[in-house]
């Protein structure tokens, strides 16, 4: 016998289904705001203790940073990490 309850469950869970598969993407201004600063990636990845080449990735979308990195990043940029990095659902 299936419920009022059931159904509503259901509903719910088909909905929280359909928004977990559209996978979110991080979009980040880490390229943008170190050019504005005139620096290069090797200075910039100097700062926050990382490579070139994992600065290479992040600004190429090819790597996500840890919180740590982003927290970092924020530090370095004297802004807030929401104004570094923004989760932005694909369609």
């Amino acid at each position: 016998m299936t419920s009022r309850l059931d159904i509503l469950c259901d509903a719910v869970y088909i909905r929280l289904e359909s928004w977990l598969y559209m996978a979110p993407a991080i979009l980040n201004r880490v390229k943008e705001l170190r050019v504005a600063r005139g620096w290069t990636q090797e200075q910039l990845a100097h700062a926050v203790g990382v490579s070139r080449q994992s600065i290479n990735s992040i600004e190429r979308d090819r790597y996500v940073p840890s919180l740590l990195l982003a927290l970092l990043f924020a530090r370095v940029f004297g802004c807030s990490t929401d104004q570094i990095f923004t989760l932005e659902r694909k369609k």
